[in-house]
This record gives C-alpha cells, structure tokens and sequence, in this order.
C-alpha cells in the first residue's frame, strides 16, 4: 500500500512539474495556468511603458477587441485591429499572417490575449512579434482568440 501511494505522489509530482514546464514553453497555450493577477501586471507594464516612451520589450496582456482594421499588404502580410487593456490603453496588434494563421471571427468586443513585442508610439503602442520566428533567434509571441492559440 505505502509503495503505490509513494509512486501515485511521485507521477503526480512528475505530471504537475511537466505541466508547469509546458505551459512555461507556451505548449499549452498562454490560458492554461494565466490567473488574471498575471493579465493586470502586463497591463501595468505597458502602460508603465508607454508612459516611458519605451519599447523593444516583451510583454502578455489581454483585453477587448474595439476596432478591425484592413490587413497591412505592404512587405509581410498583417491582419491589424486594436485592443483596449484593462487600464484603458489602447494598442495596435499587428499579426503577421505570412508566419502564423489569420483570426478568421475575429469581432469587436471579443476578448484576447497576446504575447508580443511591444513599440511605443503616441496612439498608445503596437504589438508585433505574435507568432514564432522561423529564424529562432527572437523570443516566440502569440495571440489567443475565444481558446485557440495562433502563433
């Protein structure tokens, strides 16, 4: 008894540190073990950041679809729309569709979650970078759209 109670703790203690290190890596996608308190503290950052007028930086938020705009055709391919944070800033997503799949339903009002990088500039910022990069070299981003994951 005491045996199979010791290996029942030690694969459950296995299978939480690999869910754990998945969902680290991005494999489960970003909803699996994101608490709201995570989602708040991005959004503080960037605010944090736009106040600053600095970019370059990695950063997960979530927040509410308020506005659709054409795909940007000019070199890489990318589906844009804004985000309204908790906090009230608005930023531009700019998604490359040439790298990772388009969010086909995509509508105002829906909620996302985006890992990216972040660009100031004056209308609130932009993020970019939400897919992999082929290359390897820059940290992946991606975007969660009503449970699926797009990177």
């Amino acid at each position: 008894m005491r045996s199979i109670r010791r290996r029942s703790l030690v694969i459950l203690a296995v299978l939480a540190a690999l869910v754990l290190v998945f969902a680290e890596r991005g494999f489960l996608g970003p909803s699996a073990i994101r608490v709201p308190e995570q989602v708040s503290a991005g959004a503080e950052l960037l605010e944090s950041l736009y106040r600053e007028r600095k970019g370059g930086v990695q950063a997960e938020a979530g927040g509410i679809v308020t506005r659709l705009l054409p795909d940007d055709d000019r070199g890489s391919r990318h589906q844009r729309f804004v985000v309204e944070l908790p906090t009230g800033q608005t930023l531009l997503i700019a998604h490359n569709i040439d790298l990772a799949p388009r969010i086909d339903g995509l509508r105002t009002g829906d909620r996302i979650e985006f890992s990216g990088e972040y660009e100031w500039n004056p209308e609130g910022g932009v993020i970019h970078w939400t897919h992999r990069d082929p290359s390897g070299k820059h940290r992946p981003g991606w975007l969660v759209h009503e449970g699926q994951k797009y990177w």
